[in-house]
C-alpha cells in the first residue's frame, strides 16, 4: 500500500499530506465512503460540526479495525458554537459524535469579522484545549490576512493550519504567502475547483481546463490527479472528497509522477481571482447560524 507522505506541523505533530474530505457528504453516504478511503490507505479524515457526518465518520473509523493512533481526524467548530465556554462545550459535543477522547485537529471553520471578540474566545478555548491535551493541534479555516493578524495579536498559539479554497481557478497567492511566513500550512479545500466553484457554470470545469488536460496527457494521469499533485508539490495540505470508491483510490494514486516546473507555473498562470464560497466578510451569525446537535 502506498505511503502517505507527512507534513508536520509547527507544533511537532505530523499529518499526512494527502486527506479525505466528506464536506456535502450525506450522513447516510459517510459510512461507506470513509470505509472506502480508508481501505485505500487515507489515514486523515476531515469532517466538521456543521457537515452534520461526524458521527458516521466516527463509527467508520471504529469499525475499520485500524488502530486510533494511525488515523488523524481533523473536525471544526461551527460560528453558533463561537465564545470561550460554548467552544469547549462543542469540543464535547464532536468528541462525542466522533467517539474519540483525543482530536488530533480542531479549528475554527470561520471567521466572525463582525463579531471579532467571540472569534478569539473561540480560538482560546482551543488553546485550553491544547494545553489540556484534549486536542493535539489547532487552527482556523477561511481566514484572510487581516484576520490572521488580528487573532495573532491577540493569542498565544499560532495556528498549525489554515483551510482555505485553493484550486487552480482560485489560488489565493498573497494569503498562502501569508500562512507560510507564519508557519502555517496551507490545508486546500474544493482542491480541483469541483466543490462550490462558479455555480453559476460561467467558466466552465477545471477537470476540463485545456491546459489541464494537455499536462495530464502527458504524464498518463487525470486532470484531477495533476491538481492534487500541484498542491502536494507547492507544500499544501490536500483534502479532495468523493463518495465514488473509484475516484477516492484515483485522488489517491498521485505519489508516483513529478510536475516540472513549467508545468505548475502553467497551472498557477490559470487564477482568476474569483472565488467560489462565500466571502469571508460577509460570515455572520445571523446569515449563516446553525444549531449544532448535542453528541
Amino acid at each position: 500500500m502506498t505511503t502517505i507522505p507527512l507534513l508536520t506541523l509547527n507544533n511537532g505533530v505530523q499529518i499526512p499530506a494527502l486527506g479525505f474530505g466528506v464536506f456535502q457528504t450525506p450522513p447516510d453516504e459517510t459510512l461507506a465512503a470513509v470505509d472506502a478511503a480508508l481501505t485505500t490507505g487515507y489515514r486523515h479524515i476531515d469532517t466538521a460540526a456543521a457537515y452534520g457526518n461526524e458521527r458516521e465518520v466516527g463509527q467508520a473509523i471504529h469499525r475499520s479495525g485500524i488502530d486510533r493512533s494511525e488515523i488523524f481526524i481533523e473536525t471544526k467548530i461551527w460560528i453558533t458554537d463561537f465564545g470561550y465556554d460554548a467552544t469547549l462545550h462543542a469540543f464535547d459535543k464532536a468528541a462525542g459524535k466522533l467517539s474519540v477522547e483525543q482530536i488530533d485537529l480542531l479549528i475554527l471553520h470561520q471567521a466572525l469579522p463582525g463579531e471579532f471578540d467571540l472569534t478569539i474566545g473561540a480560538y482560546k478555548a482551543l488553546e485550553r484545549l491544547l494545553g489540556d491535551g484534549k486536542v493535539r493541534a489547532i487552527g482556523v479555516s477561511n481566514f484572510m490576512p487581516d484576520h490572521l493578524a488580528r487573532l495573532l495579536e491577540a493569542t498565544s498559539v499560532v495556528p498549525a493550519v489554515n483551510q482555505i479554497e485553493v484550486h487552480p481557478y482560485f489560488r489565493q497567492s498573497e494569503l498562502l504567502a501569508v500562512d507560510d511566513e507564519h508557519g502555517i500550512v496551507s490545508q486546500a479545500w474544493s482542491p480541483i475547483g469541483g466543490i462550490t466553484f462558479y455555480r453559476d457554470g460561467s467558466h466552465g470545469s477545471t477537470l476540463k481546463d485545456p491546459v489541464i488536460g494537455e499536462i495530464a496527457t502527458a504524464h498518463g494521469k487525470s486532470a484531477a490527479q495533476v491538481m492534487l499533485r500541484w498542491h502536494l508539490q507547492q507544500g499544501r495540505q490536500v483534502i479532495p472528497k468523493s463518495v465514488t470508491p473509484s475516484r477516492i483510490a484515483e485522488n489517491f494514486d498521485v505519489f508516483d509522477f513529478e510536475l516540472s516546473a513549467e508545468d505548475l507555473g502553467a497551472i498557477d498562470a490559470l487564477d482568476t481571482g474569483v472565488r467560489g464560497g462565500p466571502e469571508p466578510e460577509v460570515i455572520t451569525r445571523e446569515r449563516f447560524g446553525r444549531d449544532i446537535p448535542e453528541a
